[in-house]
């Protein structure tokens, strides 16, 4: 007579429910808790795998030493070029060269998450297939870049106001604006990303230099280190529908009250069509709002559609040799 193996307390979750059906729950997870799970592992995931690799002293160096290095230059620029007549532009050019380590950061976290599992790794389709939400782990691993974007920011911009004279006073920081324009930058910029990832799904080779390209077109329109009144009628338009300009611009009143715009004054876009010569803090928040919603839903569509053509033509467990 042949004895049933007896069912183990720790797997009775395992058997099949009491109808006798499949429970289609277990492949769909467990709401927001799974979610909620997948994201925080995600992003410790993320962390281990920027900096694993060093220990934490030499970490924080390399991750500082570049956003530093580019704002040390262009002060040093700025300065040989007025004469040291215009300090009031050290704020502005430290600013915005701490913020753009945000930007780079999270361009290129998701897109690279795709990369790094799918040409070195070879994991991007075990990672698919897992029962987290795709989407989610994505964003978190983009998350983890941001992190390291934010100390780099963090120094560059205490280094401004204690070795360069940087104007800086703590009563002084609007700091309503400073956690609106914070809390829906950093989602436009992880919205761009996504997009980007989206991009680098559908792509081959030469995809690894598609970060730095389009950080590149976005510095020149985002107000990062020159006002947008130097650039040409339809490029400050172009400049003006994107939320990396007014993220940097509501940073930048957040921190420095009454500095430099680099939205309004004579000959600009913005001024031509409101007649303000700076644009108040209700008006950055409301546009940054407007332009972030339409980037982060854009980006969301077009990952899912990416997504789809992906899986429809067995894009994920192939390597390019890129």
């Amino acid at each position: 007579m042949t004895v049933e193996p007896a069912i183990r307390s720790d797997a009775a979750g395992l058997g099949s429910p009491t109808w006798g059906g499949f429970d289609m729950a277990r492949t769909r997870g467990r709401g927001w808790e799974d979610v909620r799970r997948s994201f925080a592992t995600s992003v410790r995931l993320g962390w281990q795998m920027e900096a694993n690799w060093t220990d934490p002293v030499l970490f924080l160096i390399y991750s500082v030493a570049k956003p530093l290095a580019s704002a040390l230059i262009l002060v040093v620029m700025l300065d040989v070029i007025s004469g040291g007549t215009r300090p009031d532009y050290r704020a502005f050019v430290v600013v915005g060269s701490a913020l753009w380590s945000f930007v780079q950061a999270g361009v290129s976290g998701p897109a690279w998450m795709i990369l790094d599992d799918r040409e070195r790794y070879r994991m991007l389709k075990y990672v698919y297939v897992s029962p987290s939400d795709f989407l989610t782990v994505v964003f978190g691993r983009g998350v983890a870049r941001i992190a390291v974007g934010a100390m780099g920011a963090t120094i560059t911009i205490a280094i401004g106001v204690v070795a360069l004279g940087v104007p800086f006073d703590v009563d002084r920081i609007d700091w309503a604006l400073l956690v609106v324009v914070m809390t829906i930058g950093v989602v436009a910029i992880l919205a761009i990303g996504l997009l980007l990832a989206a991009i680098c799904m559908q792509t081959r080779q030469e995809s690894w230099s598609y970060p730095e390209a389009l950080s590149g077109a976005l510095f020149l329109v985002s107000g990062v280190v020159f006002p947008l009144a130097v650039l040409p009628a339809p490029v400050q338009a172009i400049g003006l529908i994107t939320p990396l300009t007014w993220w940097i611009e509501g940073t930048r009143q957040a921190l420095f009250a009454g500095g430099v715009t680099a939205i309004g004054g004579p000959g600009t876009v913005f001024s031509g069509l409101t007649g303000l010569g700076q644009p108040p803090s209700w008006v950055i928040a409301i546009v940054l709002l407007a332009t972030g919603v339409v980037a982060t839903l854009g980006a969301v569509a077009v990952f899912r559609i990416s997504d789809r053509r992906a899986k429809d033509r067995g894009l994920l467990d192939q390597t390019t040799g890129s």
